[in-house]
């Protein structure tokens, strides 16, 4: 079945929930999401609200964190234009998973992931400044091995 999954990200035609599924209803199923918690994050929206939302119109499902600098954010807001190398300037950055939201943040994520019906792989970008490629996938992908549910349910109700 060929499928086009587009990433929510601002500055685009479909960056959100809604603007994703508008198309959506215009194309049909062959346009689907590629769900990136880290641009829902610095947009302001809930990844985890937006999984539920998306439902069978996630198509694909990217890993990555997102830093928010409370006391940046204070004073510019998220619509960040400084240099990615300045982590302590800007109001947001790019994070490997677990160091701008925890363990039990992600295992919300891929919970809700199973809940919509996903059942395809996370892809794990590394866009960390301040940590080595290989040390930030590493640590990433140990995050989701403790936290991904990976069998089958096997749950069957008790008959009476």
């Amino acid at each position: 079945m060929e499928r086009i999954a587009l990433e929510l990200h601002g500055s685009q035609c479909v960056y959100n929930v809604p603007t994703l599924l508008k198309l959506r209803g215009l194309i049909g199923p062959l346009i689907g999401a590629n769900l990136d918690p880290s641009h829902l994050f610095w947009m302001g929206a809930d990844p985890l609200i937006a999984a539920g939302a998306l439902g069978e119109a996630i198509h694909h499902v990217h890993a990555k964190d997102t830093f928010l600098n409370a006391p940046v954010q204070a004073t510019t807001g998220l619509l960040e234009n400084g240099g990615l190398m300045d982590i302590p300037a800007r109001s947001w950055s790019f994070i490997t998973l677990g160091f701008g939201h925890g363990e039990e943040w992600w295992r919300n994520f891929c919970y809700r992931l199973r809940m919509a019906g996903y059942d395809g792989w996370l892809s794990v970008e590394h866009e960390d400044v301040l940590l080595n490629s290989f040390e930030g996938l590493r640590k990433s992908v140990d995050l989701l091995r403790g936290v991904m549910p990976v069998d089958a349910s096997d749950y069957r109700p008790q008959e009476f």
